[in-house]
């Protein structure tokens, strides 16, 4: 039987449509990954280890709940007519927007007296029910990718767009923090250094994202088409079936399961590159505005200009992910990115006291964050192929391996803090100066060796033999065509 014709491009209007989709969770993980330690540390007053422990528990949670919910999206069948990432997406929205606003908001009914591990407990549902909404969110969302899209380039151009409104989110939160810090200082009189007057600055703040978040989430909701189609499994047999059938003369080969990702190493080489793209991204975003605040002693005002700098950066080279990696590949544009990532460790390290040179150096960092994150995320959905019923699994042990190791080195990094329970002392200048250092350029080093490996061995399923069941309607032609189509496919 001939290969069934491909499906034409999705639409302008529905690209658009699947990119807002993720608006709501990236702000909240701007405000989570950016103000979270500030927020417990400078303005409420919580030691560095407790501050740390919360952010912690929040990555665990979001690294325990991200594969359990991509194993039941690849198993459910939706709910009612809605697809079955739609409803996993919806089940996220929600929680996001019950749970969220809590976590930047003072304890409810704590004292003066009360003491931080009870003030600790009393947060840590809010952070729990976050994770797990944020989870079923983030991997409903990238499941989406290959299940809409089919050819490499209309994958790097959605995740590309993806990445274009996770900026815009980011320049949003930053934009608005500007403002209210802003406004905050012409009441307050002239305070430089952030306190617990700013406590109802981050609570504005947090109500704002989920505001804006709901209305992008119900417009991604009413614009994006999940396609339905059945359940990937074998047919039953019954009581007229014949034990021989006809044009079946190869046996039905099996479905890529999750338990069959296991045992394929470019699953595990994808792993470790995506976790050391996530670590330089998101460790960068975590202490940045320490850096600006304790090592480079700017005003408070810097902790959103600064993240606005490199997110614009960001957003402006997010638009060439596309031609560069039709002409230079995935590979190499990866390796572009660690450069410029690199570039910006050696400013850092080389000159401790950055004035209004920073603004340049946010500048490399935002263009080389940009630059990896799609790439490494491109390079995913290039794993995961046209086994789209386990690709839900996929994303979320990708990531699994980045929250969990961003939690641990957030928490490495607090107990290494030469004065842990003071806001800051003179130990802490050169601190959170040599930690900018080690989590973009040490980090880059590591993912320099991840990207050899791949380059060395492509990404392709190598140990299994892949192919879809014949479904409801389709023949065994097209089952085997499919098989053959993700043989064949490889990065470059």
């Amino acid at each position: 039987m001939a290969e069934p014709p491909p499906p034409p491009p999705l639409p302008g209007p529905a690209r658009l449509s699947y990119a807002l989709g993720h608006f709501l969770n990236d702000l909240c993980a701007s405000m989570w990954f950016t103000y979270l330690l500030v927020y417990f540390h400078a303005v409420l007053g919580y030691s560095t280890t407790h501050a740390g422990a919360l952010l912690l528990v929040g990555q665990v949670a979001d690294g325990v709940c991200t594969p359990l919910v991509g194993y039941e999206s690849d198993r459910s069948a939706g709910c009612g007519r809605y697809g079955r990432r739609k409803s996993w997406h919806l089940v996220g929205t929600v929680c996001v927007l019950l749970s969220f606003p809590f976590i930047f908001n003072p304890c409810l009914g704590c004292k003066e007296a009360t003491p931080q591990w009870a003030a600790l407990i009393y947060f840590i549902p809010f952070i729990v029910i976050f994770q797990f909404g944020w989870a079923a969110t983030q991997i409903s969302h990238l499941s989406l990718i290959p299940e809409l899209v089919t050819t490499d380039h209309e994958k790097v151009e959605l995740t590309a767009l993806r990445y274009a409104f996770t900026v815009a989110a980011n320049v949003t939160v930053y934009g608005v923090a500007w403002l209210l810090l802003h406004f905050q200082l012409g009441h307050s009189g002239p305070t430089e250094q952030l306190g617990k007057p700013d406590i109802h600055v981050f609570r504005n703040l947090s109500l704002i994202v989920v505001a804006v978040g709901a209305v992008f989430s119900v417009l991604f909701h009413l614009g994006t088409r999940e396609r339905r189609h059945p359940q990937a499994r074998p047919l039953e047999p019954e009581e007229h079936t014949p034990l021989l059938q006809k044009g079946h003369k190869i046996p039905p080969r099996p479905l890529l399961l999750w338990k069959h990702w296991l045992r394929e190493p470019a699953f595990y080489q994808v792993a470790m590159l995506y976790m050391a793209t996530r670590l330089i991204v998101n460790l960068s975003q975590t202490y940045i505005a320490m850096y600006l605040t304790n090592s480079l002693l700017l005003p408070k005002k810097f902790i959103a200009t600064i993240p606005l700098v490199m997110y614009i950066s960001g957003f402006l080279s997010s638009f060439l992910m596309k031609p560069v990696n039709r002409w230079i590949g995935r590979n190499l544009t990866y390796f572009v990115g660690l450069l410029i990532i690199l570039a910006f460790a050696s400013w850092v390290a080389l000159d401790s006291r950055l004035g209004a040179e920073v603004y340049g150096a946010a500048v490399l960092l935002g263009a080389g964050s940009a630059t990896i994150l799609v790439t490494s995320l491109s390079m995913t959905a290039d794993l995961i192929g046209s086994n789209t019923h386990s690709g839900a699994f996929v994303y979320g042990a990708m990531s699994f391996t980045d929250k969990v190791a961003n939690g641990l080195a957030v928490m490495a990094i607090q107990n290494l803090h030469p004065c842990p329970s003071q806001l800051c002392c003179a130990g802490c200048v050169e601190f959170y100066h040599w930690v900018m250092v080690v989590v973009t350029g040490g980090v880059a080093v590591v993912a320099t060796a991840c990207l050899s490996c791949i380059m060395i061995w492509p990404i392709r399923v190598r140990f299994h033999d892949v192919s879809v069941l014949p479904l409801a309607g389709a023949g065994p032609g097209e089952a085997g065509s499919m098989g053959e189509r993700s043989r064949s496919s490889t990065v470059n």
